[in-house]
């Protein structure tokens, strides 16, 4: 792998903060994919991972309560192919989440990241998540007790605002309260959350985006890396929201389209290494699937173990646009093939997709 050290164009020029990622051997945040609930697991993270060498991946919300009373390895468990990967923490009081946090350095995370964005009921009833910026003061105290429990980056996932007020000065004394208690990278979902009457994925399209409030943070903020999150779809978008903030954190876009993602190692990272095609990474996620096959057993024959499934299910994009693209979704679909446990289904697929393009 080598690097190309003239970047293209397309590289953001706002400043950037003392780069602490750099320190650690790790890329910048300059792009990353965002966490989503049942959808950025570990198998979806190490599909992610063939795609692109060096954008930033994230769990899905882990709250504190199942790490202190449940599970761990279940919970925290990974690849080591997935770096650089940051775990995402739900939760509001500090001493558990420095716990937490504690337990994601330990077992290998690059990043913490704590959820104050998520809209959910279910996470309103556990006072954390997008209800907290109602709270930056408590905020700033979680994220003092996670900084001072470990030595990774803790960061902070927000929206612009609560409710149906849009007005910037929430979200600057917001951003300004939690940063004196240390917190260096701000990642803005840049519309509001509606914590009454809108569902997680109506406060995911209702509410309208202000990039602009992302912007004026960073103008605002200089010494602070600003990422910017929110229906961002395309290339073109990225390149955009990138001259004016330090990072881009895409969302259900990479999820539905990933191969949007092949572009990112050179485009932004000025890594001239020849990338992956699409059959590289079939081949390599066949590999992945049959060693977690034969380290957990599969589960429609051992009564407990693995489903073929909880892999193939994150890859039913991979041909988006592409010729054959509905035979390969069908083929990874289909409950039968998936019932028989054989990974080279993934080839299959592709075989099939192959020969209706033909």
């Amino acid at each position: 792998m080598t690097m190309n050290s003239n970047q293209p164009d397309t590289q953001q020029t706002t400043p950037a903060l003392a780069d602490t990622t750099a320190a650690r051997g790790l890329p910048p945040r300059r792009i990353s994919v965002a966490p989503m609930m049942d959808w950025t697991d570990r198998h979806c993270r190490v599909f992610h991972r063939h795609i692109t060498r060096h954008t930033w991946l994230y769990t899905e919300m882990v709250t504190t309560g199942a790490l202190i009373h449940g599970d761990v390895e279940r919970h925290l468990n990974f690849s080591q192919a997935e770096h650089p990967v940051a775990l995402q923490l739900g939760g509001s009081e500090p001493e558990d989440l420095a716990k937490s946090a504690k337990l994601g350095q330990q077992w290998g995370y690059d990043e913490i990241n704590l959820n104050c964005g998520c809209p959910s009921e279910r996470v309103q009833k556990g006072a954390f998540g997008a209800c907290l910026m109602n709270e930056p003061q408590l905020v700033a105290d979680c994220v003092k007790a996670m900084r001072d429990a470990v030595d990774i980056d803790v960061t902070v996932k927000h929206r612009i605002g609560i409710g149906r007020s849009e007005t910037y000065g929430f979200v600057r004394d917001f951003v300004g309260t939690v940063a004196e208690a240390g917190c260096a990278t701000f990642i803005v979902h840049a519309r509001n959350a509606i914590l009454e009457g809108l569902s997680p994925k109506e406060n995911r399209e209702i509410p309208p985006l202000k990039p602009e409030f992302a912007y004026q943070l960073k103008r605002e903020f200089p010494q602070l890396e600003i990422i910017i999150n929110g229906g961002i779809k395309t290339l073109e978008e990225i390149d955009v929201h990138l001259q004016q903030v330090d990072g881009v954190m895409l969302g259900r876009e990479a999820y539905h389209n990933p191969w949007l993602m092949a572009d990112f190692d050179a485009r932004y990272y000025g890594d001239d290494a020849l990338p992956k095609s699409r059959l590289d990474v079939l081949q390599a996620m066949a590999d992945y699937a049959r060693e977690q096959l034969a380290r957990y057993g599969h589960g429609a024959a051992a009564g407990g173990g693995l489903r073929l499934n909880s892999i193939t299910r994150h890859m039913l994009g991979l041909m988006a646009g592409m010729p054959g693209a509905r035979a390969f979704r069908q083929t990874l679909s289909d409950s039968k093939k998936l019932a028989a446990g054989d990974p080279d289904l993934l080839l299959q697929a592709y075989t099939r997709t192959q020969a209706r393009a033909a």
